[in-house]
């Protein structure tokens, strides 16, 4: 499944693919132990594809969150002005000079 398809999905909808292939996975595993694998590349594939559904509800997520603050009205931020480093006092040099 692309994560173009997964965009267009609901977050239950998601929720519920990400529950069968958690159990996908889990029988995959099941089966390895048990010496009854037929599909070894049914591991990575399944993998790939929690990640990938993880993302996109990660972004739908991130997309909720800032739905909110976009609304509010744009508010002007001013930059604030760069302090120039100072340099160091004859003092303070004096001390760094010095071995213990």
């Amino acid at each position: 499944m692309s994560a173009k398809e997964l965009r267009e999905k609901s977050p239950a909808d998601l929720q519920k693919e990400l529950l069968g292939l958690r159990r996908e996975q889990f029988n995959l595993r099941m089966a390895r132990a048990t010496g009854q694998t037929a599909k070894p590349d049914q591991f990575s594939k399944v993998r790939r594809n929690i990640a990938r559904l993880k993302t996109v509800v990660g972004e739908q997520r991130r997309a909720a969150a800032l739905l909110p603050a976009a609304e509010k009205a744009p508010v002007a931020v001013e930059a604030a002005p760069v302090k120039a480093k100072k340099k160091a006092t004859a003092k303070k040099a004096a001390g760094k000079g010095k071995s213990a």
